[in-house]
Formats: C-alpha cells, sequence, structure tokens
C-alpha cells in the first residue's frame, strides 16, 4: 500500500528543489559580484582622473571636465539604452551585461571624480605649501598629506552617491540583464500577485544594507577628531 502522505516523486523530488535554491544563491553571489565590480572600477577610475587633473594639465583637464559633465548630465537610462544600441553601429558587440557594468563604472567615475576633486580642493594651501617645504616632492606631497585628507572628507557624499548608481542595476531589465528586477518582474507574470517583488525588495535590502552599513563605519572611523 502506498502511503498517501509522502511526497511525490519520494527522494527524488527533494533534488530539483535544492537546485532551485542553490540556482537562486549563484544568481545572488553573481549580482553582488557585478555591483562590487561597478564599485570598484568606478571608484578607482573617478580618483585616478582626479589625480590627473590635479597635474594642471589644460586639455587633459578640459577632456575629463568634458567626460563628467556629459556623464552627470545624462540620465542613467539613456546613457546605457546609447550604449547598447548605438555601439553596434560602430562595429562594438557588447553583451547586455558588459554594457550595464561599462556604463554604470563610468557614471560612478563621473561623479568620483569630482568628489574626489573638491576633496583635494577643500585642503587648505598651507598643507601643500608645509608638505613641500619639508622637501617632498609634488607627488609625495599630494599621496602622503594631501590625499588622505581629502579621502576623509569624500567618504560620506562618495558612500550616498555609489549607493545611489549601484542601484540603477535595476534599469538592467530594459536591455535584458537577467539582474533582481528582472527576474522579479518574469516571476510575477507567471505567479500573478506581487510576493515576487517583495522578495525582490528584500533583496535588494540584504545586498545594499551591509554597503550603508560599511559605508557608515568607515566615516566614523576615519572622521575628524575634535578637540
Amino acid at each position: 500500500m502506498v502511503d498517501a502522505t509522502a511526497p511525490r516523486g519520494g527522494p527524488l523530488a527533494v533534488k530539483p528543489r535544492l537546485r532551485g535554491v542553490s540556482h537562486q544563491w549563484a544568481f545572488f553571489v553573481s549580482v553582488a559580484c557585478g555591483v562590487a565590480l561597478v564599485v570598484a572600477a568606478g571608484i578607482s577610475l573617478g580618483l585616478a582622473l582626479a589625480l590627473i587633473r590635479s597635474l594642471r594639465s589644460r586639455p587633459v583637464n578640459a577632456l575629463i571636465v568634458v567626460f563628467v559633465d556629459i556623464a552627470r548630465a545624462l540620465p542613467p537610462l539613456v546613457l546605457i539604452l546609447i550604449a547598447y544600441f548605438g555601439l553596434p553601429n560602430v562595429g562594438i558587440l557588447l553583451p547586455s551585461y558588459v554594457v550595464l557594468w561599462l556604463v554604470l563604472s563610468l557614471l560612478l567615475a563621473a561623479f568620483a571624480e569630482e568628489i574626489f576633486w573638491a576633496g583635494i580642493l577643500s585642503v587648505r594651501k598651507g598643507q601643500w605649501e608645509a608638505a613641500r617645504s619639508t622637501g617632498l616632492t609634488y607627488a609625495q606631497a599630494l599621496f602622503h598629506v594631501i590625499l588622505p585628507q581629502a579621502v576623509r572628507l569624500t567618504v560620506p557624499p562618495l558612500t550616498n552617491r555609489t549607493i545611489a548608481i549601484t542601484k540603477n542595476t535595476a534599469l538592467g531589465t530594459v536591455i535584458g540583464v537577467p539582474e533582481i528586477l528582472n527576474q522579479a518582474t518574469t516571476a510575477e507574470s507567471f505567479s500573478f500577485n506581487a510576493t515576487p517583488l517583495m522578495m525582490g525588495a528584500i533583496a535588494y535590502l540584504v545586498l545594499f544594507v551591509p554597503v550603508v552599513i560599511a559605508g557608515r563605519y568607515i566615516e566614523t572611523r576615519f572622521a575628524w577628531r575634535r578637540a
């Protein structure tokens, strides 16, 4: 006699469920790695551009300012669509996820460059003069005296801008990138309820709350000590 309370398919019915769970975790890890790559590439490029701009080369600075102003002026969705549909017209074919990573990285770099540049300019001129008077070269003064002070000032705005831009990974759904919103809306169309969208919102919280906490810790750790 067959037990009616036993799960259909016996032990074999568990394997598809386990495969589904492992697939979901792999998908979440891939999204988290993508976000981390955007943050690393965007902040690194932004810092490099700010350092290059500090060399005071007018032609180079003009190019940096044009890039930064265009990137900050255009909406992220417009940039994504231009890159995705425009690059093939000049013979550059990139996968949708590469286009999304490239656009968000460049966008974060544009904002990060302005934030780092503002931090460098906020350091008083006397700090430069004192560093140079000790015999330090321009590069040594920049890296050992000016930049540490500037970075401390840039942590709060840089953290906020990083979170705001990396959340734009949701825009990848318009070019077919299988990110969180894309998967949630697909599941919602089959289930006919908002539960998948709520699960997507929870996934975004799990992904970005640690970034907020890390930014707050860094801000507190490197805050100026008041007498």
